[in-house]
């Protein structure tokens, strides 16, 4: 395969005026650049925009959002919430077929369901569910043991790909299971070939069950480990889409590029933050006046303002600034040597300490960049910081995710409701060493269990959001987390390109409408 090789539609525009609507072409390739290396590219048991970009094109789910928030009919044509709160039936489309041939049926619905529940890294997504119900093929009731405020979001592309029973339920353990990596989906692309970290190629699906669908025949996902490279691959156009761009030279470079128009739409739900992660079981990190004095050495307005050039905007605590849940009086631990100096005198480190610092590899600006930061800021206070390096992503995930790491930097999602992606990172029962991005602080508070398990089986706004906000006074005291910044995704497109994902989950959605103009 050669892929730098000139892709169908991406030349050759014919000129339009503008009262014109522009002449759509059939069929073409579209080429997405990324830097993300999927582990595989299966969703329902693997988070992260590597996974979810490919496997939201695969596979279905029975609902998917629109850029207001609401929910649309995907496999479930329609679906009905009982008026306790208990219980949500979908009644499935009729002529959804899986890539072999196979009907998508309830028991493929309820089997999937339950395999998130049992093996994705999100908890609380799916905890109430008890049951699902399958009394006929194409109607699913699923049945909870209290109100879930976010299931409805939970079912929809990003978090609930509905897997074939038939593939996947052969008793082999779905978090490895061989078909990860060769999925078999109903999603309007079909895989045609994976090469571990460099590509992913999927072809059109001609079975879809959504009639006109897709309008692409193929979406290539190039992966370009050096970011320099993918943005020279953008601006030639050996590529035409570039999403979750999260650094200013890569903002204000492609920003140039006559042929490029850049979007900050289609990151509403993902609420990426950005954080310094302590390790609180480590004897150096358990105190929490440690914590605090780290947070007061480092200033979040100079990281913002100077190290991102303005682009990032500063992020105070676990629910993004945002959301209507983010409590604006959570304290902010502002720039204070003095008072950083006296918190470790009192935590008994006067003569200070050596700690080492993860980074993820690859967003320089967001994570090793501010790796080497904290390292001369934290001097200032008698901390003698060692940089860690990994060579790649699944090395910094083994390290975290197996508790070996003292600090980290790392990159979160909000996941659009407090439950599917914060509720994860506090909860003490989420604690689960070799999972990346759940409680890997190994953080433990009674009273933000209480809290976080009422908030997810509360359907009053006002009460979630009182909830909410003494958890995160709560957090902010503790400071399993020091928060920095909310990342400034943009995606960067070809102009000719037309219905590019903005909605809230971008392009961990369906790319079922885009298509090129002529």
């Amino acid at each position: 395969m050669n892929w730098t090789r000139c892709l169908l539609g991406a030349a050759g525009v014919t000129a339009l005026s503008i009262a014109t609507v522009p002449a759509i072409a059939d069929g073409g390739s579209l080429t997405i650049a990324s830097t993300n290396v999927p582990r595989h590219l299966n969703g329902a048991v693997q988070s992260g925009i590597a996974t979810a970009v490919p496997s939201t094109q695969i596979f279905a789910s029975p609902l998917r959002y629109d850029e207001n928030w609401d929910p649309q009919p995907y496999l479930a044509e329609s679906w009905d919430l009982s008026e306790d709160g208990l219980s949500v039936t979908l009644n499935l489309v009729e002529n959804a077929t899986f890539h072999d041939g196979t009907p998508v049926t309830s028991e493929d619905v309820a089997f999937s369901i339950m395999t998130i529940k049992e093996n994705h890294p999100f908890k609380s997504m799916f905890a109430p569910v008890e049951t699902i119900e399958t009394p006929d093929e194409h109607t699913a009731v699923i049945k909870l043991s209290q109100p879930h405020p976010a299931l409805l979001l939970a079912l929809s592309p990003a978090l609930a790909p509905v897997m074939p029973k038939h593939v996947f339920g052969d008793g082999q353990d779905p978090k490895t299971h061989p078909a990860n990596s060769a999925p078999v989906g109903s999603g309007p692309f079909m895989l045609e070939e994976f090469t571990a970290g460099e590509a992913i190629v999927l072809k059109r699906n001609p079975n879809f069950f959504m009639d006109g669908r897709p309008r692409l025949d193929e979406i290539i996902i190039r992966i370009i480990k050096d970011p320099s490279a993918l943005l020279i691959a953008m601006e030639n156009g050996d590529a035409d889409v570039y999403p979750f761009i999260g650094t200013s030279q890569e903002i204000s470079r492609l920003g140039e590029v006559e042929h490029l128009a850049l979007t900050t739409e289609g990151y509403a739900a993902v609420g990426p933050l950005n954080w310094l992660a302590f390790n609180t079981a480590s004897p150096k990190l358990s105190d929490v006046r440690v914590r605090q004095a780290i947070a007061y050495a480092i200033d979040r307005d100079f990281i913002t303002k100077a190290l991102h050039r303005g682009v990032s905007t500063p992020q105070r605590g676990p629910i993004i600034e945002s959301s209507p849940f983010f409590d604006e009086t959570i304290p902010a631990y502002d720039l204070d040597l003095d008072r950083a100096r006296e918190l470790m005198a009192e935590a008994g480190f006067a003569d200070g300490m050596s700690l080492t610092i993860d980074y993820i590899p690859g967003p320089k600006e967001q994570q090793q960049s501010l790796a080497e930061y904290m390292k001369s800021q934290l001097k200032k206070i008698g901390i003698e910081v060692e940089v860690r390096a990994a060579p790649d992503f699944p090395t910094w995930a083994g390290r975290v995710g197996g508790h070996d790491f003292e600090l980290s930097m790392d990159i979160v999602f909000n996941w659009g409701d407090p439950v599917i992606g914060v509720h994860r990172t506090y909860l003490s029962n989420n604690i689960n060493k070799g999972v990346i991005w759940s409680n890997t602080q190994q953080y433990r508070n009674e009273r933000v269990d209480e809290l976080l398990n009422a908030a997810a089986v509360s359907i009053d706004n006002d009460e979630r959001k009182a909830l909410y906000a003494e958890f995160q006074q709560i957090v902010a005291t503790d400071l399993p987390i020091y928060w920095i910044n909310s990342l400034p995704y943009h995606t960067a497109y070809d102009t000719k390109l037309e219905n590019v994902p903005t909605g809230i989950w971008g392009f961990m959605h369906p790319m079922d409408l885009v298509e090129w103009s002529e």
